[in-house]
């Protein structure tokens, strides 16, 4: 371990192996460690089933009735990847696909007056909805008609409309829809999470709808996917993208001390020795002093022997609760696997509940998106903190991420990817540049 590395990265998230692959494959010389004995730190698949309970602290062992512990990989964080998104693209271009397998969820619901309803997402679906009155429909099904037409380069498309200036709101009373449309299509298509977006440029809302159609074309059923056997394969991925690189893999490594010198990093001490790096990049639980709260999320684990009622009994999906309805500031989500994702035993479903923490009594928060779960066969709730860098490297070269949001998709993610990659190389964040060559992937087929 004494030697000298371009980066050294200090835990196993999603967020530090894609950036451990990119460097890689830029011909850096990565040295990656973790505390734990396995992949994905916060954003890990736990298995067996037993472990989960010993991690949740709960009495006893699984009962019989939940099949082999082995049969389990518990996400500790819900999401799910929009199938033309920034993850996607990374997972197409690096090829870290060929590791992996995913699964179209079956459907996308938002709760409204206390019941759940089909996201509409097409015109033909708009049509259809139960969200809406007859003339309602019309106007949105010329809204989705204006998105869908939208190009910045093409004034004509727009209608009038300032991307940049025009706020969200105004695109809304231009075509006359009212406060429910206005709530299914910002948090349920755009994504949103509040509602401040409303008075912001529409341009972002417009793109993130559009990311949405675009996502839901590729497949049909919905716009997400999901990886066979949970979550903690993407990092393991990525990983293994890295190694492929001549990046080194250090599990169940103990950290003494980030080692800093006149303000920059130099290295890492691990059980005595230490590791020289010129840049380190790391999540903030290494990092506690460069690294600011900015807030808590709540997450509960649900094992049903069900699938979730008034969704066709599908195997999988997600259901938004927008804050409007629920009388919160924050969205409530909902993300439901099943043994169809080798992620539980037979005939189980796993349905995870998250939403940003607004008051002292969390668990109540999220009473509504329960109530849609019962009966519950087990729950494992978890309040965490969420960080952010307060140090942005410039002068430590020492990078650190953010901990995962509450969205029920990784674009945040690969924002704080990008993010990092810029502030540490000085340059944009280009796809092309993961790209890998031929005669790698050849050599990848053969170990």
């Amino acid at each position: 371990m004494n030697e000298e590395y371009d980066v050294i990265v200090l835990g196993t998230g999603l967020t530090e192996c894609i950036l451990s692959g990119i460097m890689s494959v830029k011909g850096k010389k990565v040295l990656h460690m973790d505390r734990n004995s396995y992949y994905g730190a916060e954003s890990a698949s736990i298995t067996p089933l037993e472990d989960l309970y010993k991690r949740f602290e709960l009495p006893g062992k699984p009962s019989d009735s939940m099949g082999k512990g082995r049969d389990w990989n518990v996400d500790l964080i819900p999401k799910f990847l929009m199938a033309n998104g920034q993850l996607v693209r990374m997972l197409l271009i690096t090829k870290v696909t060929q590791y992996l397998d995913f699964k179209v969820i079956e459907g996308s619901f938002v709760y409204k007056g206390g019941k759940i309803h089909k996201v509409p997402s097409t015109e033909t679906e708009a049509l259809s909805s139960s969200l809406m009155g007859l003339f309602e429909k019309r106007r949105f099904k010329k809204l989705l008609q204006f998105i869908s037409n939208f190009d910045e380069s093409n004034p004509k498309s727009m209608e009038e409309v300032d991307p940049q200036k025009t706020t969200m709101r105004a695109i809304f009373q231009k075509f006359n829809l009212g406060q429910e449309v206005m709530d299914f299509t910002g948090h349920s298509l755009a994504l949103y999470r509040t509602d401040d977006y409303l008075e912001q440029p529409c341009v972002e809302t417009i793109n993130r709808i559009k990311l949405y159609s675009e996502s839901l074309a590729r497949y049909g059923k919905s716009p997400y996917l999901y990886p066979l056997y949970g979550l903690g394969e993407l990092p393991q991925g990525f990983a293994r993208l890295s190694a492929i690189y001549g990046g080194t893999y250090m599990l169940n490594k103990p950290i003494d001390e980030i080692v800093v010198e006149n303000g920059k990093v130099v290295g890492v001490k691990s059980e005595g020795e230490i590791a020289r790096c010129k840049q380190l990049i790391c999540d903030p639980s290494y990092a506690m002093d460069r690294a600011t709260k900015v807030g808590q999320v709540i997450r509960v684990i649900c094992i049903l022997s069900h699938p979730i009622a008034n969704t066709g009994d599908i195997n999988s999906c997600q259901i938004i609760i927008p804050q409007n309805q629920v009388q919160r500031e924050h969205d409530i989500y909902v993300c439901m696997i099943s043994s169809a994702h080798n992620v539980a035993a037979q005939g189980k479903y796993i349905a995870i509940v998250s939403t940003t923490v607004e008051t002292n009594d969390p668990e109540k928060e999220i009473k509504p998106a329960l109530d849609l779960l019962t009966p519950i066969e087990q729950k494992f709730v978890s309040i965490s903190d969420q960080y952010a860098p307060t140090d942005m490297g410039a002068d430590s070269q020492i990078f650190i991420s953010r901990t995962y949001d509450a969205t029920t998709h990784f674009e945040t993610t690969c924002d704080d990817i990008k993010d990092i990659y810029k502030r540490m190389t000085g340059s944009d964040f280009d796809f092309n540049e993961m790209e890998r060559k031929k005669q790698d992937t050849f050599g990848d087929a053969c170990d």
